[in-house]
């Protein structure tokens, strides 16, 4: 009896050894399943970007699975083209330029977006009231604002090209004449104009109707077709790295500072606050359905406001340009 109790014990400690083998095993083979993602962002490293770096930092990508790689862009950087091209697997993106790429033939899909409302707005000196209060001045309109917001502003209020000069990016136009407005955002010329001491107020366009989201995450419709599980699993985490960011920004912060030497912690700050007071993230629909939620109203706005201005061919199959299967039950609440 001694021997076979003894016989038992070995077979039940080698029976252990198996199954933790086994174990050690399957978690290995996990930690090398991990999906490598990279995002391409669409501008350099801000706190616009807090809740993908956050997802980073975090470790919260990694709990769902991937191990995700954050390219910056820039100016010169076309995201469109370079998601196309497959060089990058999700891109930082905006529905007009979604919309106008399904208009050409371009196989783009948002499947979620960061913030309920883009964050172009309008800044003016203290005389102005409102975003229609405009008529006699001279308006600052870049390039990429000539194809977007500037249609849907002269359409509104009345305004005309006579009153728009090019914006290069330089506030000294803006701090000189008292006659100026100015495209800007709150995070970035509202930033710079209180440090150079001049009184300023910001309309928000989304305020006054304009519809488009802000900072969407945009795939490839073929992406969606064959991993909808990855597809999920990225937006739901970057949903989740958002609301950690708006909580305790630092660890995505450092993360920001690395890939962006330019940009400090008093303007970092200044921005957080920016997209907390606007609400940004978790106001609108969010604030009810969820971070990172769109809705079929709001795209249906977009595209015929884009019609309206003459940004889009009327028929475009605008349904094309975005899904909502991946955020409508996501509810990641603020």
């Amino acid at each position: 009896m001694k021997k076979q109790s003894m016989q038992k014990r070995t077979f039940l400690r080698q029976l252990a050894a198996l199954w933790l083998g086994a174990a050690a095993l399957s978690v290995t083979g996990l930690a090398h399943a991990e999906d490598k993602v990279t995002l391409l962002s669409n501008w350099y490293a801000q706190a616009e970007h807090g809740g993908f770096y956050q997802a980073v930092a975090k470790g919260i990508y990694k709990k769902y699975g991937m191990d995700v790689t954050i390219k910056m862009g820039g100016p010169q950087v076309n995201n469109m083209q370079i998601l196309v091209a497959g060089q990058a697997d999700f891109s930082m993106g905006y529905d007009f330029a979604v919309m106008k790429g399904i208009e050409q033939g371009l196989p783009l899909v948002t499947v979620g977006t960061s913030f309920q409302s883009d964050l172009q707005g309008m800044m003016t000196h203290d005389d102005v009231s409102s975003l229609g209060g405009l008529k006699n001045k001279t308006i600052l309109v870049a390039g990429s604002g000539q194809s977007s917001w500037w249609p849907w502003l002269k359409s509104k209020y009345g305004y005309t090209d006579a009153q728009s000069k090019a914006y290069t990016f330089n506030l000294q136009p803006f701090f000189a004449d008292p006659n100026i407005a100015q495209q800007a955002y709150p995070s970035s010329e509202l930033f710079q104009a209180d440090k150079a001491g001049v009184k300023s107020k910001f309309f928000l366009f989304a305020s006054d109707g304009y519809p488009p989201y802000g900072t969407t995450i945009v795939t490839l419709q073929k992406t969606v077709a064959t991993k909808p599980d990855l597809v999920q699993r990225f937006v739901k985490a970057t949903a989740e790295g958002w609301k950690s960011y708006l909580e305790d920004p630092a660890p995505a912060n450092a993360l920001i500072k690395a890939d962006n030497k330019n940009m400090g912690d008093e303007q970092l700050a200044y921005a957080l606050g920016k997209l907390k007071e606007l609400k940004v993230v978790t106001g609108g629909d969010a604030a009810k359905l969820g971070i990172g939620v769109m809705t079929d109203e709001r795209w249906k706005q977009t595209y015929d406001v884009m019609v309206a201005t003459g940004l889009l061919k009327a028929g475009t199959d605008y349904h094309k340009a975005y899904t909502t299967q991946f955020v409508k039950d996501m509810k990641v609440m603020p």
